[in-house]
């Protein structure tokens, strides 16, 4: 499932990496973050070099929905009362400051990718007033922000709500564009996948390379101990269906609702997206299809054209990680947890990166550091992540639920026994049968079917393979076997 960015948009190749090189920095993943990060360290003078297992943006990137907002859903009123006027005011102010630099890097390179300001409302169909206390807590911060009862919304989107808060001057683009033009004068290297970090030696399947800085910019950080981020964040999916025949909308639109909407228009091109679930844990499906419904009741003639889905990181208390990866590696660095708002933290991120490595004081840095403890915000979404992983790490749970082989029919996956042995299986419509260990070889949790992407996820941290056994998303490094 290629999203409409990878349709329309194939970014040149890049030979891989020599072996035994050595640099002064190393950015592991040419996603946004690798890339933004690697750009503005160059800006600086730095020699740096980029290391990419797959494609350049081959991973989350080519699947944002690419919007640069620091509208971030029901956030601004929780933030205040979690850390307090001042560090939601640094929130506010990364995010705003972020969308001005992408502006800024697009202008000086003359880089056509399709960027423009748009207001970005956060709408409800259910509950205004949740909305009035969001306006007035994004308005306390310096947000250029207003609560609407009755405003474009209700010509731009053909459903009554109960209100929306608009944040002005927001922006939206085209990633791999932009991305294509910047990565074009940098030193990346594609095709290199990472087996291990040991100081400031990287170990590749070409080699090594050595770095006195290595920033880890891979989405989820591959390298568990030290840092261990594997107990402080995880992962979800959520997914998006493109559509033509549909007038394009004058602004983005974020639903605060538990199972609303958010869209946004690429010239004459509809996105929806939403259905948004743990990841591991979609054996039913139905994603696309809940958006499908949706869409077909207000837009009866718009036409499908692509379906796609992304992953993200959620940390426990809300904030990303980004900094140093720990004080026993203060030469290691990373950006990770960005939320479902990977487009505006990939700016921050390689802006702090940046600003540490060279020895600027960031005033942003502290909030985001991967050093903070917040342990009451924290607390809940802990307990839910380590139950979770206790459960994955139960081989027996579903030992009398799995079914036989012969029970899967066509088109179906799923775990299945043959006595005491369990595997994954999928059998394609034609009969032909795909099996594979359910061990996933990050941490050894048991791997979930997803039904919607065919897909074998780790309901623990994140990791997914195709029915073949083949490595999609990190932690992992590599793929299962049969």
């Amino acid at each position: 499932m290629e999203s409409i960015w990878s349709k329309s948009v194939k970014i040149p190749e890049k030979q891989v990496c020599p072996s035994d090189k050595k640099v002064d920095v190393a950015v592991i993943g040419a996603g946004m973050a690798g890339i933004l990060t690697a750009y503005l360290l160059k800006e600086r003078g730095v020699e740096v070099t980029v290391i990419e297992a797959d494609r350049i943006a081959g991973g989350q990137t080519k699947n944002t929905t690419a919007k640069i907002t620091s509208q971030h859903g029901m956030r601004y009123e929780e933030l205040i009362r979690k850390y307090g006027h001042e560090k939601a005011s640094l929130y506010a102010a990364a995010n705003r400051e972020a969308i001005d630099l992408y502006q800024e890097i697009i202008e000086k390179h003359e880089i056509a990718c399709d960027f423009e300001r748009l207001p970005s409302y956060l709408y409800s169909v259910e509950d205004g007033e949740k909305l009035k206390k969001e306006a007035e807590a994004a308005m306390s911060l310096g947000i250029t922000a207003r609560f609407c009862e009755k405003n474009s919304l209700h010509f731009a989107l053909p459903f009554a709500v109960k209100g929306a808060v608009c944040f002005e001057d927001q922006a939206q683009f085209h990633p791999l564009k932009f991305i294509r033009q910047l990565a074009e004068e940098l030193e990346v290297y594609e095709g290199t996948r990472v087996l291990s970090v040991k100081g400031h030696v990287i170990l590749t399947n070409h080699g090594k390379v050595t770095a006195q800085r290595i920033v880890f910019a891979t989405h989820y950080p591959i390298v568990n101990i030290p840092g261990c981020y594997f107990l402080r964040q995880h992962q979800e999916r959520s997914y998006v269906v493109a559509y033509s025949g549909v007038e394009a909308l004058d602004g983005m639109y974020y639903s605060a609702d538990e199972k609303g909407l958010s869209y946004r228009s690429y010239q004459n091109i509809l996105l929806a997206g939403g259905s948004a679930h743990r990841t591991g844990r979609n054996e039913l499906g139905g994603c696309y299809e809940s958006i499908r419904q949706e869409v077909k009741k207000y837009f009866p003639k718009a036409q499908e054209t692509a379906c796609w889905s992304a992953q993200d990181c959620i940390t426990h208390d809300d904030l990303p990680f980004i900094g140093k990866y720990s004080f026993l590696r203060p030469y290691w660095y990373v950006a990770t947890g960005f939320g479902k708002w990977g487009m505006t933290f990939s700016m921050i991120a390689a802006s702090i990166i940046t600003d540490e490595i060279m020895g600027k004081e960031n005033p942003y840095a502290h909030l985001f550091s991967p050093q903070r403890w917040n342990f009451a915000p924290a607390i809940r979404k802990f307990m839910v992540d380590l139950g979770e992983s206790s459960v994955g790490l139960l081989w027996l749970r579903n030992l009398l639920l799995t079914r036989k082989e012969a029970d899967l029919k066509n088109g179906q996956g799923g775990v299945v026994r043959k006595g005491l042995k369990r595997y994954g299986c999928y059998k394609e419509e034609d009969g032909t049968i795909h099996r594979v260990s359910l061990r996933c070889p990050h941490m050894g949790c048991e791997l979930e079917w997803n039904r919607d992407e065919r897909s074998w996820d780790c309901p623990c941290h994140g990791s997914r393979f195709d029915y073949n056994g083949n490595l999609i998303d990190d932690p992992a490094k590599w793929r299962i076997g049969k």
